[in-house]
This record gives structure tokens, sequence and C-alpha cells, in this order.
């Protein structure tokens, strides 16, 4: 069986080892003639990293030119986001996030810049939903079990944030909201130090996507107790959704697109929305991230920047609820 390692390095889309910086370029010809940098504001391994290698391997076939992923974390994702921000927008510099990404005004007190105004959506390229991981030698073995458990003794279910408005900050917030309790949440720099303390027993939940969570869970280290998700994984199919056990409204998925500076030409959004909208449906990118829980999908355009107006508000509705204070 592939290991989680080897999985990421197969989706790994060729790299160059000295992308060309972004300068104006579309006057020497049709968009682009030369490599591509893709910004991930995150760390490679995890999801965002994943689908950006993905999405970046299918820009390359499609269009011709390297689309190189460069990791760029920190600041929950905005040093990243405000280099694509600034660059010049010619369509040589994009970033590729998740749904984190449009959050950071909300999460942070100084930004230092604006990703729904200074960003411009070009196309959401899959979806998928979280699961949550409890530490194997804590009693409940279903999440009806569970919401019991946390009820009597809230104070003995501390849970792990690994980062502050990402969509397992929010399942979170929605799972204390429904249980009807207050629960301690633990912040961390990341899913993976995260992961490594709910397995350890150092806290006892946490929720995030499938690619983190359901190895530990597949290999014993970890007891899966629910999917965030109308509808069960083929990822993960022996889960429940959180409605079966007694959660309706915990329905709350990740999701990752394709950004790039405010200004950006027609031309590029139409070339990358015609690349993906026939890509992301191709079998081999089905058979490549339907394994790690994601759905791929090509939403572009107005669509996408109302998706974004609709994710925001209701991202935002539950950190008020939880009298969430930016940092």
């Amino acid at each position: 069986m592939m290991n989680r390692r080897s999985l990421l390095a197969a989706l790994a889309a060729p790299a160059l080892a000295n992308p060309v910086l972004a300068i104006p370029a579309l006057a020497q010809g049709t968009w682009p003639n030369r490599p591509v940098r893709v910004i991930v504001p995150f760390t490679p391994g995890g999801s965002t990293d994943a689908m950006a290698r993905v999405t970046a391997a299918k820009l390359t076939e499609k269009l011709g030119q390297p689309f190189v992923v460069e990791n760029r974390p920190g600041a929950n994702g905005a040093i990243g986001g405000r280099a694509v921000a600034e660059a010049a927008p010619d369509g040589y510099t994009l970033c590729f996030s998740a749904s984190i990404q449009v959050l950071a005004r909300q999460v942070m007190r100084n930004p230092g810049y604006d990703p729904v105004a200074d960003l411009q959506p070009i196309i959401r390229t899959g979806r998928g939903p979280l699961l949550l991981l409890m530490n194997r030698n804590r009693a409940p073995n279903t999440l009806a079990e569970l919401l019991a458990a946390v009820r009597a003794n809230p104070r003995d279910w501390p849970v792990a944030v690994s980062s502050l408005g990402a969509a397992g900050h929010l399942a979170t917030i929605e799972f204390i909201r429904q249980a009807g309790v207050e629960l301690v949440q633990v912040p961390y720099r990341g899913t993976a130090p995260a992961i490594t303390d709910v397995v350890a027993g150092n806290v006892s939940l946490v929720f995030e996507p499938i690619l983190a969570t359901w190895p530990p869970a597949r290999d014993g280290l970890a007891k899966a107790l629910a999917i965030t998700s109308a509808a069960r994984s083929d990822a993960a199919p022996n889960v429940p959704t959180a409605a079966e056990g007694g959660m309706p409204n915990l329905d709350i998925q990740s999701w990752w697109g394709l950004w790039g500076p405010r200004g950006l030409p027609a031309e590029v959004v139409a070339r990358v929305g015609d690349a993906l909208r026939t890509g992301m449906m191709e079998p081999d990118v089905f058979a490549r991230v339907g394994t790690l829980g994601i759905e791929p999908m090509a939403e572009t355009g107005e669509e996408f920047a109302a998706f974004i107006r609709r994710d925001v508000e209701r991202a935002t509705s539950l950190l008020q609820l939880a009298k969430f204070q930016p940092e």
C-alpha cells in the first residue's frame, strides 16, 4: 500500500530550480510564454500543497509552460498571499491556497493586505470534508457517545486548532455550538503538530481534512468519528457523517482555489478557466485526489467570486458567534 509520503511525491508537478521572476510580458505574445510561479502560502505536505501540485501539473500539460509551485508559508497564509497581491498583474505570479486565505482580515489584526479586495479569484479547483479525529484511548466510539461525554465533562475534552480561520477551526466552533458547552481550544502552528498531539493524547480532538486525518485513523493510531459533509466520503467510506451521529448542521468543508493579483488580464483568467474546466474533470485528476477525500471541480469567474462572498459571510458569523478576537 502506498504511504502518505509516496502519495504526495506522486502528486508533485514538474519544477524548475530557478523560476523566472514575474515581469510584465503579455505584450510579447499569448500568455503564458515563460514559466509561471504558483505561490502556496503553506508548507509542503498538506492538502493545499498536494492540490496545488495537481493543479499546476494540469496547467503545465494544457498550456505548454511550466507552472512552478513555490511554498512561502507564514502568518496564517498572509506572507504568500501578500506577495501575490503585490506582484505585477501579468499572469506570471499566481496564488494557490485554501479556504483560510480569504479570512485573513477576520483572524489577524494586521495581515498587511485584504485577500478579497487585493486578490482576483480565478478558479476553485476542489473541495473536501473534514474528519473528526479522536485520541484512541478515549472511550467514545461514535459521535453520539462523544457528545454525551463532552456534555458531562467538557473540561476533559481539549480540541486542537491547527490554523485560525481554517475549515477545521470553523468546524470546531460549530461543534462547540451544537454541543452547547465550552471546550478548551488549543492553537497549533499547522496540521501535523496538532494531529501528533491528538495521537499522543496531549489533546483529545481535531477537525482536519481527510488527507491528514485518515492515515492515523486507518492505521489504528487514532479514532475517526465523523465526516463533516452531507454524504460519506469514498476516501473513508466506513466513517459516518456528522448528521448520522446527531449533528446535522456540522457540514463544513475545506476548499482550494487559484488567485492572481487584482487587475489580472482577462486573457489570463479565461485561459486558466478554459484549461481547468476540462483538465480538473479528467480521470487522472480524480484518480490522484479522490483517495485524499477531495472532489475536483472547476468553478470560475463570478460564480467563484460569489461563492467567496457567501463563504466569508458564513465564516464571519461563526467567528462572531464564538466571540473570536483577531490576533
